[in-house]
């Protein structure tokens, strides 16, 4: 074989082989436009409008602690904990209520303490509206895996419990309890009271950098047509504002936020 048809039938195989990588590439974009639009064509489609939402969420944190022994030179706490209360509504931007836009089932659920605090244990409990800005260390309260709310639609429910009425009337109230973060712990200097809010901090030598703490958690509602919806809570707990920080006292802070809740199923 003379040179030149060496020289041709390198170029030949090598059109070839480019012809064969721009199908092969051209085929797997089409492929994977056709797999992305398979996917996401059916997401979309059912989260074209907003059937629920949170628009603002309330917290107000504060610290306290369980007395063990109160002398006259000392005193003795056995329990020192923080604890964020949290409420907000679930609503809806259309105001006729119908069984797309009211309630079935609601869910707490994948608890997730992303960065937690250095000292004392985290955990998120069910707080009552009643006892909403109240310190209150109820184990029963306490959600290990996930809480599952009771729906009502009658014109009075226990409010004690975890129910929410089905046309979104009231909130979804919970505390988040920093417990133990000091325990027997003394506190030498009886010359003035001690007070069962923020002010312990100092008192006891406890930083704010000692019990910042990020986390969140998941909201899972069941509509009254069998469509579910999901939407991530994300709480910085509030422990300072412009103004004030939780070792003067008590902190509360509205945060105007716009959660939208996804349609999944």
């Amino acid at each position: 074989m003379d040179k030149k048809k060496k020289i041709l039938i390198s170029i030949v195989l090598i059109l070839f082989i480019i012809v064969v990588i721009l199908t092969f590439l051209v085929f797997s974009k089409f492929v994977l436009k056709a797999n992305f639009e398979k996917s996401i064509l059916p997401f979309a489609n059912k989260n074209q409008d907003v059937i629920f939402n949170i628009n603002q969420i309330v917290y107000f944190s504060n610290c306290d602690a369980k007395n063990k022994n109160i002398s006259t030179n000392h005193y003795t706490l056995e329990n020192i904990y923080q604890f964020t209360d949290i409420a907000f509504f679930i609503d809806s931007p259309q105001e006729e209520k119908t069984s797309k836009n009211t309630l079935k089932s609601v869910s707490i659920e994948n608890i997730n303490f992303s960065t937690p605090p250095k000292l004392g244990e985290p955990a998120l409990y069910f707080k009552s509206i009643n006892n909403f800005a109240k310190s209150e260390l109820n184990d029963e309260n306490k959600i290990n895996d996930k809480l599952d709310f009771n729906i009502s639609s009658q014109d009075e429910a226990d409010l004690n419990t975890p129910i929410l009425y089905n046309n979104l009337a009231n909130p979804i109230t919970l505390s988040y309890i920093n417990s133990n973060i000091k325990t027997d712990y003394t506190i030498t200097d009886t010359s003035s009271a001690i007070t069962y809010d923020g002010t312990l901090l100092p008192k006891c030598n406890v930083s704010l950098d000692d019990i910042s703490c990020n986390f969140s958690f998941d909201v899972l509602i069941t509509n009254n047509m069998d469509e579910k919806y999901k939407c991530t809570v994300f709480v910085d707990v509030p422990l300072t504002t412009q103004d004030k920080s939780i070792e003067n006292g008590s902190v509360t802070v509205k945060d105007d936020v716009n959660l939208s809740f996804y349609r999944y199923e």
